[in-house]
């Protein structure tokens, strides 16, 4: 591998991907200098999606299109940098990261090849990737949730006492039971953010596992060493309990630490300098919150189909028992932090159902419904939502819970619904943030990511207002891939660890949202009447005012947003 010369500039390379696409970044190492990107979609399935429409809960992919993507996205970015800086050269590509979807596992040979990838299993839907929003194992999550409560509680504890059917083993054990002819031929069960950096560095018979999935994902902690014990899984399924067996022994790294190097083979296909060192790879949104700059006090919020929150707190503090939340474990996001996390289902794919299906046809827009929804204050519609059209995912760990509009009448009209289903995705983002400061965890400042943010000041403002608390846009319109190069570059010993990384490699958040106080105002109102919806139909506890008072109420509020009276 050819060195580049101790005065010449270095690079890393963050690769991301998505629920529709990968990505990839190049990025200097010492400065916040993002050089170039490139973007490709996955060819399978519906927006890189494999469906059934007989089984609305399932959603795969094909492996297929992680290694392809790959190749494509680096190989123009590269183009892409030499095109833009004459004097780059890929030799100053030092260091490569990798962040995934999650939890998205997959089941491998007994080379760690996915199953998927062999002539027998490639048009097996149940051995493609399980991608992180199939919910098809929601029984089964239910099942490992009352199993641990009455053989070992504290496996509970590490993820807000419900474990989820988007999460690697929920979805193992749904595996074995609907799909005995995959299971069978299954050596392996596997993140794909702990395949990808087996496969770039031939590997995929001795995968690193990273801390970032195994903690948050799959029920590993030190405080009982490492994964649930076997005999925890006999009582589940005897397949989860022979694969088991795969993991103990297994080496799991923080983010950072090098998972390998650049196999010859993969730096030929890709146009990359052969023996670069590789991270052990990591979530999307623990890396976008890398990316973002995150440390004690700050909340990050991936904001895409999806939403991810992510906080991190001192390790030297004891961390509470948090109810709800999606994973709480050490050193998952920074070094010497816990790495807390908490999300919502659906949030762009909320704003995707109103346009794309709920309004299929009409002539209006994303951008057009923005528009007329800004000209509304607080409360003018009449409407309240549930952000539940996909589950909730934090705090109450329902994926078969469903979404509800109320306040509809003769008059109602798209815009406004398109409003009320924004503020009911900030009033979840506030449940979240109140639950984790009722239990003492800091959060005094908000950063956001993702499309989202970037795309859709109506959306930031709003978010401000709801959670009253100022909230920034990341500098980086790529943070979850700028976090991954963040994690290349302390394997490639350019910095000594993440935090430092983020000092070089980051800029300053400038754009950012300042809390309007008469909207704060006139949004506590609605968010006291939100609490009692979501109490109520989340099964917390019966709402102290009858549903038809609601109605009323919201009425009442919304004749006094009309009158200016808030």
């Amino acid at each position: 591998m050819e060195t580049p010369s101790a005065n010449s500039p270095t690079y890393s390379l963050g690769l991301d991907y998505g629920t529709s696409s990968v990505r990839a970044l190049i990025t200097s190492n010492h400065s916040a200098n993002a050089l170039s990107s490139a973007v490709c979609g996955y060819a399978h399935g519906e927006d890189g999606i494999l469906l059934d429409s007989n089984k609305p809960d399932l959603a795969r992919q094909a492996p297929s299109d992680y290694l392809t993507g790959a190749k494509q996205a680096i190989r123009e970015s590269i183009a892409h940098a030499e095109a833009k800086d004459p004097s780059f050269d890929v030799s100053q590509i030092v260091g490569l990261g990798v962040d995934t979807t999650g939890s998205t596992p997959i089941p491998v040979d007994r080379k760690g090849q996915a199953l998927a990838l062999t002539p027998a299993f490639a048009d097996h839907i149940g051995a493609q990737a399980w991608l992180w929003k199939d919910h098809t194992a929601a029984e089964e999550a239910q099942e490992i949730s009352d199993h641990a409560r009455k053989r070992h509680p504290e496996y509970l504890e590490s993820c807000g006492g419900s474990y989820s059917s988007e999460w690697f083993w929920a979805k193992l054990l749904k595996m074995a039971r609907e799909h005995p002819e995959v299971v069978e031929q299954t050596h392996g069960w596997i993140e794909i953010c702990d395949w990808i950096p087996a496969v770039l560095t031939g590997n995929t018979d001795r995968p690193v596992r990273g801390i970032c999935a195994a903690g948050h994902k799959g029920l590993y902690h030190a405080r009982w060493g490492g994964y649930p014990e076997r005999s925890f899984w006999e009582g589940l399924h005897p397949e989860c309990a022979r694969i088991w067996n795969t993991l103990e022994g297994c080496q799991v790294q923080v983010v950072g630490q090098m998972a390998g190097r650049l196999s010859p083979s993969w730096a030929l296909e890709c146009g990359l300098p052969s023996g670069i060192p590789v991270s052990t790879g990591a979530l999307d949104a623990h890396m976008g919150a890398v990316g973002s700059g995150i440390q004690p006090g700050t909340m990050v919020k991936i904001m895409g189909t999806s939403t991810c929150d992510i906080v991190v707190a001192p390790l030297q503090d004891p961390l509470p028992y948090i109810s709800g939340l999606c994973g709480m474990a050490p050193e998952t996001v920074l070094p010497n932090c816990h790495g807390i996390e908490a999300g919502q289902s659906a949030v762009g794919d909320l704003f995707h159902w109103c346009t794309d299906r709920l309004l299929e046809g009409s002539a209006h827009t994303h951008d057009s419904l923005s528009q007329q929804a800004s000209m509304l204050r607080p409360g003018q519609s009449g409407l309240l939502a549930l952000d539940w059209n996909n589950g909730n995912r934090s705090l109450l760990c329902d994926p078969q819970l469903t979404g509800l509009l109320i306040g509809q009448t003769l008059h109602t009209k798209a815009h406004e619904v398109y409003r009320a289903l924004i503020e009911a995705t900030a009033f979840g983002a506030r449940m979240i943030i109140d639950q984790m400061k009722s239990s003492g965890i800091l959060i005094d400042t908000v950063v956001a990511c993702g499309g989202l943010a970037d795309k859709n000041p109506l959306l930031m403002q709003i978010y401000a207002d709801i959670l009253g608390l100022r909230v920034c846009c990341s500098a980086s319109e790529q943070t979850c891939a700028l976090g991954s190069a963040m994690a290349g570059s302390v394997a490639a010993g350019s910095h000594p660890d993440i935090q430092t990384a983020q000092k070089s490699m980051m800029s300053a958040h400038e754009k950012g949202y300042t809390p309007n106080p008469e909207a704060t105002k006139a949004y506590d109102r609605l968010f006291s009447l939100y609490r009692q919806l979501h109490d109520s139909f989340g099964g917390v506890k019966a709402s102290s005012i009858g549903m038809g008072e609601i109605m009323k109420e919201l009425i009442r509020l919304r004749r006094l947003s009309l009158n200016g009276s808030h």
